[in-house]
């Protein structure tokens, strides 16, 4: 298990108002049940109390709380996929992503949160029974329009807010937020009464009222609401009359934005996710909107028909749900769905291919982060060209780019073939980039270790190649043939190798020339000559820093690490090259990569004899290998076994279980800082230290002394939920799988501090 809980995936964007007994109830069934699901009309607020409750109960889950928001995917065949990306999963066998989810699942203890799940009840309804029924400590909180069906599962229905309550605070609230100067007052409180009242407490709706504060009065916002709302209910409605209140509120937020506005609110529609200012002037430019789109965009963040969100490098903009189903409805009112989704595709499939020119480049750690971004849009593109006749040739092309994103820094080898075999199956059979997307897919089933599937795709890439004369394709099939090579242990991996490498040169493509190099490298080095195999990854090294691809430098350090390490070098150079490696990693945000260095700097610290910092980096490796889905005995093989045997050996069970548990239970930034030996008294012996805390070390006392974990939350006046989460977390930190091991433990820590 890991010692380190998932990431939570979620941001309130705005300030959270009332819903206390909503609150109170969704806490309670979280705790009570393994399958809650959140329901209620669009724009009652679902998000937003899920997440205002996983902020509250994460304590409570020793392993995490992931959020998945499934308003993005439009492909319910991707469910599995999105949510082990979200757990920072990464593809690295030939199982299918639902069995890696699970098997990850199955041992921990997780709040997983299923956001927006009514366009995908039934793949939902199917993944949460898989999950419930295989994964005992975990919980499945899910929000929808409706329930999924599922056995076991525990239904609140989600009721709009108080009217003179919650809904005026609400209203006040938002008010506030766009008007700062905006009062509460004896004069208004009466207008901001009907104000709710007209909008049935709606979250939404509230919102988008609200949102008019700066240019209408509250007696003005009510007077049209009023007369807005009886207009619009006049006539004959098959909807709930609730739905038909945000409908209509909807409507009218929508005709008071300008032609321009509605244009854009339609065209913005058509994203999946976020999306920045250059997408959409891309995207929403046109005859119809008239005026620069960045203004316009302003104007529908203040309308709150958009929400904010800050990154790293850029502003990006989120519609809610509600309001991109509403805006698809009036492109298609207009006839323009097609155009407008043509124009998102033709600017994902430019934006890839830019990405992909400028991938080996100082640029490449900001596409890394912007392609993470746009990660959805790139999905939503891809689908729109399989889904239209004559398009199929696009998603071809676009499937075949940027191979090292999707493999090496997001780990969706899995998801990438998926769409390359799609688009392969959907595209002419002469399509000319047909050769080379075949031999991308046999790439990936290489990173994949579907290594017989990657020997039969090789050789139909071949028999394509060879009508068509094409030097570069030949020896990228041959790159990828010592890829496979070298997994498979052959002699004369090395030679092929040096062969596609030598291919790129001659044509000057550094790009395929650099992973040729390490694989020419490592194989020389297995080979019997370490010294050439040097000379392959110093070439490798010195080009990808002439221009500048992070990626490849932190892997060319990694091939010299290993050589000097394996084949007797200088194991002080090695401690360099894993760290500047992991300094690289860091900065493209490649969690596998980042796994294996503090692994190989484990290698390093026994060859150097520090074998308590080893034990510890094994530590803290083992926490993110699990946080990734891989086992460090496949993934990292011969060199893992041979040097967490050694340090065992020095160290003895005893002081190496101790090491080892202190690096598992260390806290991100303490882990990265402890190997890259910027952090003094994280270097403490680990035999004085414990990775408990002290109400964890107390509970721990209790263990050895026999109580149960009700005696012990009798003794302590605490609740018995509280000390279960305790012994869990417990056996996470020190890596125990028994409460015998705990008293042992405990016992072992009070004789040596007695002594």
């Amino acid at each position: 298990m890991s010692g380190q809980p998932p990431a939570v995936v979620h941001g309130q964007w705005t300030s959270f108002v009332g819903r206390r007994e909503e609150v109170a109830e969704l806490r309670r069934l979280i705790g009570d049940n393994r399958l809650v699901m959140l329901t209620g009309p669009g724009g009652v607020g679902k998000t937003r109390l899920a997440g205002q409750v996983m902020d509250q109960v994460m304590r409570a889950f020793g392993d995490g709380v992931v959020f998945v928001g499934l308003a993005e995917l439009r492909d319910d065949a991707l469910l599995a996929t999105l949510v082990a990306d979200r757990l920072g999963l990464h593809d690295q066998s030939d199982r299918p992503t639902l069995q890696s989810v699970l098997e990850f699942l199955r041992e921990r203890r997780i709040l997983l949160v299923l956001d927006n799940c009514e366009h995908l009840v039934e793949a939902c309804a199917a993944f949460a029974f898989a999950v419930i029924a295989d994964c005992p400590e975990v919980v499945v909180l899910a929000t929808g329009r409706q329930s999924l069906g599922v056995a076991g599962e525990r239904i609140l229905p989600l009721a709009p807010l108080e009217i003179s309550g919650d809904a005026v605070n609400l209203f006040v609230d938002r008010a506030r937020a766009v008007a700062p100067a905006f009062e509460r007052t004896a004069d208004n409180e009466a207008d901001l009464r009907r104000i709710a009242e007209r909008l049935d407490g709606l979250p939404l709706a509230i919102e988008l009222a609200a949102a008019r504060i700066r240019s209408l009065s509250p007696g003005q916002i009510a007077k049209r609401l009023s007369s807005r709302l009886t207009l619009l209910t006049s006539g004959a409605r098959t909807a709930p009359e609730r739905q038909q209140t945000l409908r209509d509120t909807i409507e009218w937020s929508f005709e008071l934005c300008s032609p321009a506005e509605q244009a854009v609110w339609a065209q913005a529609s058509v994203f999946a996710g976020t999306f920045d200012i250059n997408a959409a002037a891309a995207v929403c430019a046109g005859p119809d909107v008239d005026g620069d789109v960045l203004d316009i965009i302003d104007g529908l963040l203040d309308k709150s028909v958009l929400q904010r969100e800050d990154g790293a490098d850029r502003v990006r903009y989120r519609m809610l749900e509600t309001l991109r189903e509403y805006g698809r409805e009036r492109l298609a009112e207009r006839g323009d769905e097609e155009r407008v989704a043509r124009r998102h595709r033709d600017w994902f499939d430019q934006l890839t291919a830019t990405a992909d020119a400028e991938w080996v480049s100082p640029k490449q750690v900001e596409w890394a982060a912007r392609l993470r971004a746009d990660h959805a849009n790139i999905r939503a593109a891809l689908g729109w060209s399989l889904a239209h006749p004559g398009e199929a040739g696009v998603a071809l092309r676009m499937a075949c780019r940027l191979d090292e994103y999707w493999a090496e820094v997001r780990g969706l080898s899995a998801e990438a073939q998926l769409w390359l075999d799609r688009a392969l199956a959907a595209a002419p059979a002469d399509h000319p980039n047909r050769p080379f997307a075949v031999t991308v897919a046999a790439l990936y089933s290489m990173w994949l270790t579907k290594l017989d599937d990657t020997d039969e795709r090789l050789t139909v890439a071949a028999e394509l190649a060879a009508a068509s004369d094409d030097d570069v394709l030949d020896g990228y099939i041959t790159y990828v043939r010592a890829r496979e090579s070298m997994l498979r242990l052959r002699a004369g991996t090395a030679a092929l190798a040096g062969s596609a490498a030598a291919t790129f040169r001659r044509h000057g493509i550094i790009r395929r020339e650099l992973p040729s190099l390490l694989t020419q490298g490592i194989s020389t080095a297995y080979e019997g000559d370490p010294e050439a195999a040097r000379r392959a990854l110093h070439r490798m090294l010195s080009l990808a820093t002439h221009v500048g691809a992070a990626c490849q430098q932190a892997t060319a350090y990694f091939g010299l690490l290993i050589v000097e390490v394996r084949f007797g070098g200088d194991v002080d150079a090695a401690t360099r090259y894993g760290q500047e490696a992991l300094r690289l990693d860091l900065q493209v945000g490649a969690q596998a990569a980042v796994t294996y260095r503090i692994d190989a700097l484990a290698w390093v610290a026994d060859r150097q004899g520090n074998h308590l910092r080893a034990a510890t980096l094994f530590g803290i490796a083992a926490t993110k290998w699990d946080a990734i889905g891989y086992v460090p005995e496949v993934a990292a093989s011969v060199p893992h076994r041979k040097y967490l045997k050694s340090t065992r050996e020095a160290l003895g069970d005893a002081r190496f279980d101790r090491a080892f548990a202190i690096g598992r239970a260390m806290a991100e930034d303490a882990a990265i800082r402890y190997a890259l030996d910027e952090h003094a008294e994280d270097v403490a012996d680990p035999d004085e230290l414990s990775p408990l805390s002290k109400r964890e070390v107390e509970i721990a006392e209790l263990v050895a002394k026999g109580m149960t974990n009700r005696q012990i939350a009798t003794r302590l006046v605490i609740s018995l939920r509280t000390v279960d989460t305790h012994v869990r977390n417990t056996l996470t930190k020190l890596d125990f799988t028994s409460r015998a091991q705990i008293a042992a433990w405990a016992a072992s820590r009070y004789h040596r501090s007695a002594g």
